[in-house]
This record gives C-alpha cells, structure tokens and sequence, in this order.
C-alpha cells in the first residue's frame, strides 16, 4: 500500500516529539529518586523508561496516518525497547546511553557491507525519493558511512568522559544537527550528479 501523504508539520512532530519529551521529561525529574517494587530508579532511567511508550505511540499514529513505517524507524524503536529494558533490568543508565553507538556502528555496518559488495543500500531505502546516478549514490554511502562512524565514536567518547545532563543535551539537539546538516550539505556537494525530471522520464520509457 502506497504511503498516504500528511501535514509535514505533523511528521516532523511525530518523528521529533518523542525524543523532545524525553529531554523534557529528564529536565523535570532528573533530581529526583523513584522506588519501585522496592529498588531505586534515578529519574535518568525513568525518563528513558516512559520513553519507550511515547515513541511506541508516536510511530502507531504516524503509521496510523500515513499507512507506512520506514525500516530505519522500526530497528530504532527496536533498540529503544531492547536497551531500555536493559537500562531498567540492571538499573543501569550506561545501557541506554550505549544504545546510540550500537545504532550508529550497526548503520555503518550495513552500509560498509553494501560498498564491499559494490553497491549502495543507500540507494536501495531512498533512490526513489532522491534520484541520482550510481556514482553519486556510492559517494554519498561512503561518506555517511563514515560519518555514522564518527557519530557512534563521538557518543561513546561522550557518555563515558562526561556527565548525564551532557549527553542528554547533546543526544537530543547536537548530534541529530549535526546529521542533518552533514546531508544538507552532501546533496548540494553532489548536484551534479542529481537526475533531472526529464533524464529520470527518459529512462524510465
């Protein structure tokens, strides 16, 4: 079923909201200390614990609306389940923390698969969405490749030389920035190898 399109302002939020409150939800409790089944939680860990549900229902009524739920989004909502289960079992905040790294080192993974193999999965997930040549394809893939790399190394250097509120701050709003702004910057670099509307209708006859 093809995808139904929305209000992009209602995307954005949808997509942005649950990691929003998540920081907004940390600022609030991050002080306080909450018993459970008589075990300590830091408000760190609770945060990342109601987390789970606000993107849980974010990604329902995204695909509620939409009719479709990308592949990126259901392995990150994966992860979140996974670690923050982990995070809540050991009552341990580094497993959530670690969750980042774990999902920028397995991207660049797949890509660096793809490339060993000649090809860019790059362009599998997004060649309808952007329309480019095979060599810029490839580009793009080795550089956002590396660059999960470097966001993956730069998360771990991160929550294990500085503090919570640190990470949090920069796992919200720096590192996300810094993503969008890498891809921004990599589709005006690669313009020339952009398919215009005409050359994609000729090949497609």
């Amino acid at each position: 079923m093809a995808e139904r399109k929305i209000n992009g302002v209602v995307k954005q939020v949808l997509e942005l909201g649950p990691t929003v409150a998540f920081f907004l939800i940390y600022l609030r409790i991050k002080e306080d200390t909450f018993t459970i089944a008589g075990t300590e939680y830091s408000g760190f860990i609770i945060s990342a614990l109601v987390f789970v549900p606000i993107l849980l229902a974010a990604m329902a009524i995204l695909w509620w609306l939409t009719g479709a739920i990308s592949r990126m989004q259901v392995f990150t909502a994966f992860m979140v389940i996974f670690f923050g289960g982990l995070t809540a079992w050991f009552n341990d905040e580094r497993f959530f923390k670690m969750k980042t790294s774990i999902v920028y080192g397995c991207l660049a993974a797949l890509l660096g698969i793809g490339l060993l193999r000649g090809q860019s999965w790059l362009e599998y997930v997004m060649g309808e969405v952007l329309p480019m040549r095979r060599e810029g394809w490839m580009i793009l893939t080795r550089r956002l490749c590396a660059m999960f790399v470097a966001l993956a190394l730069a998360n771990e250097f991160i929550w294990r030389t500085m503090s919570t509120d640190t990470w949090v701050k920069l796992e919200t709003f720096a590192m996300p920035a810094a993503l969008m702004l890498f891809l921004w910057w990599q589709i005006f670099a690669l313009q020339r190898f952009l398919i215009e509307p005409e050359e994609a209708g000729e090949k497609g006859e």
